[in-house]
């Protein structure tokens, strides 16, 4: 970061282009379990005090990313409703100041964490907010369109929270799906996008300019032949070779929309099959070899789709992005929408 400050100071750009680094919610904490007991963790204390004052000596915003879902996701008692922003969970009183969304407490645990640290008006920018639509129970479109639906009209207001009154600069995350994401904290990680993986809105959502909640999805996507490679009907389900090929599929393709509470958790034994076969299929551009799984895949022209479940379909070579399946983008792509940005 101080080579890059350099550089742009020596380009004439240090009062144009800002440097930051994006962090996790989890470098600060509370004792008291209030926003006003916030400070940055012990063990990492000295480490972030010197990045903020690198950040508060140029100038610099600094960068937080906050998910209320995880914090769902990883505590089962966490109240739900106050991870959203319709006012109907129990406000969290903060010495005369009321909270009623996860977003403001957090964000304002971080300012009193600043202040505790003599960097009270360093500003502060959310580099990634918002709520994945698969992989969990809690995760699914309604609740991905409630919840980011609520923050743009939150930030839109331009209120702020009660310790930084105003607007606030913040990133939704994120514009699509991401299939070589890490799913080591969750199922969830490769399910953030507003659109499928093809370009399909997965709901509506008024960005607070023109659009009114419509979304225009992706124009002239051209897909591979309409085929699916699926269990064979006359396979059984205790076939020793089942387990094995499943395996191997979901671990070279993307078989978390399998599971409990997941898009496609209603599945039975078979469907749960089929969908792991044509996943590895489909992103090997629906090769033959790649359906034959010891001899029980079979190529199906009958979409075997069903309900919230959706096979997908391999996106033509060299047409609106190539490798591109399921949600599967073959690239880690930095993947933010700016969404609202008010300076």
């Amino acid at each position: 970061m101080q080579n890059v400050q350099t550089a742009l100071v020596k380009a004439g750009l240090g009062n144009k282009v800002k440097v930051t680094c994006p962090l996790n919610a989890d470098v600060y904490e509370s004792s008291s379990g209030l926003p006003s007991g916030g400070d940055f963790r012990a063990e990492i204390h000295g480490f972030v005090s010197q990045l903020v004052k690198f950040l508060s000596d140029n100038g610099c915003p600094f960068t937080i990313n906050i998910y209320p879902f995880i914090s769902l996701y990883i505590d089962p008692n966490f109240p739900v409703e106050y991870a959203f922003f319709d006012g109907n969970a129990t406000p969290l009183n903060d010495g005369g100041t009321t909270y009623t969304n996860m977003f403001d407490a957090n964000h304002d645990t971080l300012v009193w964490a600043l202040q505790k640290n003599g960097f009270g008006n360093v500003p502060i920018i959310i580099g990634e907010i918002g709520w994945p639509t698969d992989g969990d129970r809690n995760a699914n479109a309604q609740l991905a369109q409630r919840f980011n639906q609520g923050f743009m009209q939150h930030i839109s207001e331009g209120k702020g929270t009660p310790m930084r009154p105003g607007p606030i600069d913040a990133y939704l995350f994120s514009l699509i799906d991401e299939d070589a994401k890490s799913i080591q904290p969750g199922n969830f990680e490769r399910h953030w996008g507003i659109f499928t993986y093809d370009g399909l809105p997965k709901y509506s959502l008024n960005l607070g300019t023109t659009n009114s909640g419509a979304l225009v999805q992706a124009k002239n996507v051209k897909y591979l032949e309409r085929k699916w490679c699926v269990f064979k009907p006359n396979a059984k389900v205790d076939d020793p070779q089942i387990a094995p090929s499943m395996s191997y599929a979901c671990g070279l393709a993307d078989c978390t929309s399998l599971g409990y509470g997941t898009s496609c958790g209603g599945l039975d034994a078979r469907g749960n099959i089929s969908y792991a076969f044509n996943s590895y299929y489909q992103i090997n551009n629906q090769l033959d070899d790649a359906c034959k799984f010891q001899g029980l895949g079979t190529v199906t022209k009958s979409d075997p789709s069903t309900g919230t479940c959706r096979f997908g379909l391999m996106i033509e070579q060299y047409y609106g992005g190539a490798d591109r399946q399921l949600g599967y983008t073959r690239m880690a792509l930095a993947l933010l929408v700016v969404l609202w940005t008010i300076l």
